[in-house]
């Protein structure tokens, strides 16, 4: 990357979140008074998913800005639990549509309680959600809250319609990782800045600041797919394969096999063929095909830092070009 030199792992993102430190507080508390619910089982999932060891990085990410911009509005805690329950309702529902059983490295809400829970549950912190940001009584917040989780919803349909689809091409694949993930990093450091007052400039700054960011974020969660220890990345190696997601890796691996290697990942993305995994993964790492998604997301992270020129130096806006060098740098 163009910019200094990267943070290493998990210590430094710990140095960052130390930042905000007191705000993540308060806004784990207002996660937990906001759960309570009469419904025992809302209470027992919602807990659960909440505390089972996340980054937090989207709240942490409206904190940084909100620093960095010298908001101090109270507004701003209440939001970044918003992000939070948006975050953790999309996750309810994915590990569902992907019948997925495991998530850092514990079982998922929906192994433990049945899909039907874990979409209803899901449903109710979605709920939570824009109560929560109603109360801030601002209008162009739950504008961009309202078109975020649409986004999210379009993305979520859009890459089923590309599962078991081995002729999906990058850009297609973009446009999923954009609204299904990214979107959510946009939004989140674009209400600090409504929040903060700060000129349309600055706005626009910090949206394609945490669209480039969370761009960046998933193409490694991909490459990591095929790299990292099961134990670091905490879910099973594989999981996109068996899905039949066809993420960047196996699609650039596709356009540079040789036929027969060609006509491998067609069958195995068809099938979601988790079987042929080390089959697969062995086509992608001769096509070089981890390395180039390794290299995009350096290309989105880089976006990410440059779009902060437009704010003032600060311990904030480092620990914000920090965290994109950590979005790529990391093992998990």
């Amino acid at each position: 990357m163009t910019s200094p030199v990267a943070p290493d792992s998990l210590t430094d993102f710990a140095r960052l979140r130390r930042l905000v430190e007191k705000e993540t507080v308060a806004v784990d508390q207002l996660i937990l008074r906001e759960l309570q619910s009469d419904v025992v089982l809302i209470n027992q999932i919602g807990h659960y998913i909440v505390n089972s060891g996340g980054k937090r990085l989207r709240p942490m990410l409206l904190l940084l800005a909100a620093k960095a911009l010298g908001c101090h509005d109270r507004h701003v805690i209440t939001l970044a639990a918003v992000i939070e329950f948006i975050h953790t309702a999309t996750l309810l529902h994915d590990d569902v549509v992907d019948e997925s059983t495991l998530r850092r490295g514990r079982d998922t809400a929906n192994a433990l309680w049945g899909n039907s829970a874990s979409v209803l549950v899901g449903d109710y912190l979605y709920s939570r959600s824009f109560e929560l940001m109603v109360s801030v009584q601002n209008l162009r917040i739950m504008e961009i809250l309202s078109h975020t989780t649409t986004a999210i919803a379009e993305g979520e349909v859009l890459q089923l319609l590309n599962c078991n689809n081995p002729a999906t091409t990058e850009q297609q694949y973009l446009e999923v990782v954009a609204r299904k993930t990214a979107i959510l990093f946009s939004a989140a450091v674009q209400l600090a800045a409504v929040l903060s007052g700060a000129s349309e400039e600055a706005e626009r700054a910090f949206k394609d600041y945490g669209l480039h960011l969370g761009i960046a974020f998933q193409l490694i969660d991909d490459a990591l797919d095929y790299r990292a220890k099961p134990e670091e990345l905490g879910k099973n190696l594989g999981d996109d394969l068996a899905d039949g997601k066809p993420t960047l890796p196996l699609i650039y691996a596709m356009e540079k096999a040789d036929e027969s290697q060609a006509a491998l990942l067609r069958q195995a993305i068809e099938q979601g063929d988790r079987d042929a995994f080390m089959n697969v993964f062995e086509i992608v790492k001769t096509t070089d095909a981890i390395n180039y998604t390794s290299r995009r997301a350096v290309e989105e992270a880089d976006k990410a830092v440059a779009a902060l020129d437009v704010l003032p130096e600060s311990i904030y806006k480092q620990a914000l070009a920090d965290l994109a060098r950590f979005s790529v740098d990391r093992n998990y």
